[in-house]
């Protein structure tokens, strides 16, 4: 298993270097006449260094966040990268009729202990076992927030397993090698948007082996 710590997304950073081009770019104007440049000719090589400075402050996206998922009951995509990238992520196929759907609470815990530090956990309901999420995106959402008090982002239902399954967790299974065998499946992420790890359902959110990789990747 291969871990390691990333360091943390700091905005001061993009500020200083936006800072430091728009420095630049009014140099270049003040040096406009004795450089006896066409005023389009600045304005584009400015437009050239502020894009080099977009580019390395925000860093492409990893391949298994590079994709767009609706929230919950929600009508627009986000882009995983959007709200994951920089973060420690827990990733968890949930239904609302199985033995292991006490877990939900385990993982409201897990989520509320560690994200400030910088953990998300991410449920992505599916009905692809013993059709044990049969239930609309409202009626599972409503499930979540009254039984189990769930804060944590989740996402829309998809098929996990098998070749329809979403390409989201096709990645996931094609990285570990492991696609979900049964329901609350859990795949690990670290800062840099890299597959860690896999546990099978049995393992908990309280699990001392899940708790200690994610406190170590934090």
């Amino acid at each position: 298993m291969h871990l390691s710590l990333f360091r943390p997304w700091n905005e001061n950073i993009i500020c200083t270097k936006l800072e430091k081009e728009i420095n630049l770019y009014n140099i270049l104007r003040e040096l406009e006449k004795p450089m006896i440049l066409h005023n389009g000719v600045v304005k584009s090589v400015v437009f050239s260094l502020l894009l080099i400075a977009a580019n390395s402050a925000y860093p492409s996206c990893p391949a298994a966040l590079d994709y767009y998922k609706r929230p919950l009951t929600g009508e627009q995509p986000v882009h995983l990268c959007d709200v994951m990238r920089g973060k420690v992520v827990l990733v968890v196929n949930t239904a609302s009729k199985c033995a292991y759907t006490p877990q939900y609470d385990g993982l409201e815990k897990l989520y509320d202990r560690y994200r400030k530090q910088g953990l998300i956990v991410a449920g992505f309901p599916s009905n692809d076992f013993a059709g044990q999420e049969p239930g609309t995106e409202k009626q599972i959402q409503d499930f979540c927030r009254l039984t189990y008090a769930v804060q944590f982002p989740m996402f829309e239902k998809v098929r996990v397993k098998g070749e329809s399954a979403d390409p989201f967790y096709k990645h996931l299974a094609t990285v570990t090698g492991q696609q979900p065998r049964w329901n609350f499946h859990k795949y690990v992420l670290d800062r840099e948007g890299r597959v860690v790890a896999s546990f099978p359902s049995q393992v908990t959110p309280n699990d001392k082996r899940l708790v200690g990789l994610i406190e170590d990747l934090l």
